[in-house]
């Protein structure tokens, strides 16, 4: 008999990243499945952990019984446990990282535990001795406990008559409304009326009302509205039995102020027609395949993905979208609900804790069978998966920059081939490594070069800045796009202009001595911000007031340098004071749901210009925009980071591919300083096939991915010294144990070297094939940690990190 559980401890450290053994009291026997959270003794404290397997004899001869279950069913199925071995593997994270990024935020919390009666069941149904107990349709899980009726409980769960919910403390709960019924057979409404008392005329009237409505549920604000009474006549009659209350769930519906125009299927073009057959060949037949579909801006990629999840429905399967980042979801949200309804479940970062909660129990009760969502939507407990479609693939969004450090494409991949279903990477800026990939026939590629009304690409102005200066004109806009901003504006036309820096100013300098004012926590410049008239550190959040005069010389020269989207909004108003403008960045979209009033009002035509970061360049879809401006093609050119030119490429094309996509031509002008750089060049040719060529040279000379895999070691601690000296160290412990064909750089200090007073080194692997590179790290966290743990000096290994910084 299977009477002891494997457990993994809520304890996220190296000592106690393995399963525990527990005996499971004779009351669970039976009841405690893997996949389910219990409570166990773990020292002098109790924690939560996830049962992983259950066995019939343990090696420890003296076993802890589990406390309790958290769970009456699995929070986790077979397969998500299975892909947290694989996770942990991948990864290089501790085992509780990985299943617990599998679940919602509320679920982590600290919590009190409910039984609820599912709804349209009535109490009635329940066995005599629980009745009592859920007279208001909830019981405490505590009270249920001392009663000792947890076991029959158990079975009513099983039975699906009765749920248990988590209460999270300061967090999250269901979210309740009380409703009123009929108490009294229908048949009787006539009798119990007749015998109330002359004066009572008004209850009267509510209890007639009821004859119409016997089965029906009301909430007080509706039943009075309808019946048109009181709340104190409708009490009355509650304390005379005649009417109860009932306490029912109601989910959170991030969309219930919204309706959704229901959509059909467009008919497709013949190179639409061409890239789905293949995709719906291996849905028919249940093979696991992954694609690229490899289209321009504005070919109709989207109707592909939602005709190819119809067919998915049609099987009676599920599909999981992705999409990157919270300014896609909004429209996107609109095209999923609009086609299918209420069968589609959203999970994003704008949403709050309890509607992320809603949105996941909706897919594990399984009412919804479409997920769109952000990165972490990857894990939705489907069962029955039938597609995975991954939008904007390209997009660093997808890769996690925390334990566990996945990336969603590989995790997606991972799951199509267990359920044995096509993944779909749509992009038209793919990443290097994944048209490599489609290159060499590890993907298969699907084409769409053309836009879906056959209209042109925009045309793209690139407007050398050092001319500007050269002829005088220090302002932020070429005469070029200053022009074409007025003839837009005198069109009643819309334009979006794009920066990838907010704020106001990137740096305040001193005219006389040359002073930076720097965070004192990290090596960087504080960036100017004209709102609160303040200094703020982005990676640390360190703010402080302007100094008057220079901390160094005393001068009152001190001036603003680089330019952010609040200077650009400044100046447009100053320039353009008859322009309406929008401006989108992190600082103007902290408030929940502000990203989709702004969008909402600018697709309204209740401004003439949107002004934002990158949140604004991918994936939105206007007809009325006819101009894209890119204020500064350099920002991310000159970072150091191996991807920067891809990262621009791929950043000009999408915001490009905003301007023109319906019947007005649309052009884009793209400022910059380096316009002899291929990734501008060619972006203003939209030529992504010659950048992929050029591109693959540079990085094949620097030995970098797809030609390489890499894996980015970090250490750091506050005494500079501590951590050059571990870094030495570690970096000689890797090349010991790794091949001559392996290059590994460093250790040096990162580019950024100090992050909240924390100093940091990091070593650069590269490899080709290295069978013992997850051996040699996995032994380097547990030998590094025991040594230099307690001292407190971090190591994180990144494996094909996205983020070099």
């Amino acid at each position: 008999m299977k009477n002891v559980a494997s457990v993994i401890v809520d304890v996220a450290a190296m000592q106690t990243d393995r399963c525990f053994d527990y005996l499971i009291p004779a009351e669970w026997t039976g009841s405690i499945v893997p996949g389910m959270r219990v409570v166990v003794p773990f020292g002098p404290r109790k924690v939560q952990g996830f049962v992983m397997e259950l066995k019939e004899k343990s090696e420890v001869a003296k076993l802890k019984p589990i406390v309790e279950p958290m769970d009456l069913k699995p929070v986790l199925n077979n397969e998500l446990l299975t892909m947290a071995d694989w996770l942990t593997e991948h990864t290089l994270c501790f085992k509780i990282s990985a299943l617990q990024a599998m679940l919602p935020a509320a679920m982590k919390a600290k919590y009190e535990k409910q039984l609820v009666v599912e709804k349209d069941i009535h109490v009635e149904n329940l066995p005599e001795p629980l009745r009592p107990h859920f007279l208001k349709g909830t019981a405490q899980w505590k009270s249920i406990e001392a009663a000792g009726l947890l076991p029959l409980a158990q079975q009513e769960v099983k039975n699906g008559i009765l749920e248990v919910v988590y209460k999270v403390k300061g967090k999250t709960n269901k979210k309740m409304i009380r409703k009123l019924y009929l108490s009294i057979a229908p048949e009787t409404i006539e009798t119990e009326a007749s015998a109330l008392p002359p004066q009572a005329k008004k209850q009267r009237d509510v209890l007639m009302f009821w004859k119409d409505h016997a089965d029906k549920g009301f909430s007080m604000k509706e039943l009075s509205e309808r019946a048109g009474t009181t709340a104190s006549t409708i009490q009355s009659l509650v304390k005379k039995g005649l009417l109860v209350q009932q306490d029912e769930e109601i989910y959170r519906d991030p969309f219930e102020d919204r309706t959704f125009k229901q959509t059909t299927p467009l008919p497709l073009t013949d190179q639409q027609g061409r890239a789905i057959t293949p995709i719906l060949e291996k849905i028919e037949s249940g093979i696991q395949e992954t694609f690229l579909l490899y289209g321009v801006t504005g070919s109709g990629k989207t109707e592909i993905y939602l005709q190819s999840i119809q067919r998915v429905l049609e099987q009676g399967k599920e599909a999981i979208v992705l999409v990157p980042e919270i300014a896609l979801t909004p429209q996107m949200v609109n095209r999923f609900k609009g086609r299918f309804g209420n069968e589609v479940a959203v999970l994003h970062s704008g949403l709050s804790s309890g509607e992320k909660y809603d949105e996941w129990r909706k897919i594990e009760r399984k009412e919804v069978r479409v997920v769109v969502g952000a990165r972490s939507a990857v894990f939705a407990p489907f069962e029955n998966l039938g597609i995975i479609i991954i939008d904007e693939e390209h997009e660093t969004s997808y890769k996690q920059e925390e334990n566990p450090r996945y990336h969603a494409r590989d995790v997606a991949i991972w799951r199509s081939e267990y359920h044995g279903c096509p993944v779909v990477l749509g992009s038209a800026t793919p990443s290097l490594e994944s048209f490599a990939r489609a290159s060499k026939g590890v993907y298969t590629r699907l084409n769409l070069d053309k836009r879906m009304n056959d209209g042109p690409l925009p045309s793209v102005d690139i407007v050398d800045m050092r001319e500007e200066l050269r002829e005088g004109n220090r302002s932020m806009f070429s005469r070029n796009l200053f022009e074409k901003l007025e003839d837009r504006l005198s069109k009643g036309e819309q334009t979006v202009l794009f920066l990838n820096r907010r704020g106001h100013s990137s740096f305040i300098m001193c005219r006389d001595c040359g002073y930076v004012v720097q965070c004192p926590n990290c090596d960087i410049s504080l960036t100017y911000h004209r709102f609160s008239n303040g200094m703020k550190c982005h990676y640390c959040g360190y703010e402080e007031r302007v100094p008057e005069t220079c901390p160094e010389c005393t001068s009152e020269h001190i001036r603003y340098f680089g330019t952010g989207t609040q200077k650009v909004e400044e100046e447009l108003t100053k320039l353009l004071p008859q322009a309406r403008i929008i401006r989108m960045d992190v600082d103007t979209t902290t408030r929940k749901g502000s990203h989709e009033r702004l969008l909402t009002s600018f697709g309204e035509g209740k401004a003439d210009i949107l002004l934002g970061t990158q949140m604004i360049a991918k994936g939105l879809d206007f007809p009325n925009i006819t101009l894209v401006g890119v204020l500064s093609a350099d920002t991310m050119l000159h970072i150091p980071d191996f991807r920067s030119a891809e990262k621009t490429f791929q950043l000009l094309t999408q915001v490009s591919g905003r301007a023109g996509r319906h019947s007005l031509p649309g052009e884009v002008v793209i400022q910059t300083y380096t316009p002899e750089h291929y990734s501008v060049e060619l972006a203003s040719n939209h030529d992504y096939e010659r950048f992929y060529e050029q591109e693959m040279v540079m990085r094949k000379m620097g030995s970098y991915p797809p030609f390489y895999y890499i894996s980015l070691v970090t250490i750091s601690h506050e005494d500079l010294m501590k951590v050059v000296d571990v870094s030495e160290k570690m970096t000689g412990f890797i090349r010991s144990r790794l091949s001559g064909t392996t290059k590994i750089l460093g250790p040096v200090a990162s580019p950024i070297p100090r992050i909240k007073n924390r100093y940091r080194y990091q070593c650069l692997i590269k490899y080709k094939r290295e069978p013992r590179l997850a051996e040699t790290l996995k032994t380097l966290l547990e030998q590094f940690h025991q040594q230099y743990a307690s001292q407190g000096l971090t190591v994180s290994i990144d494996v094909n990190p996205y983020v070099m910084m």
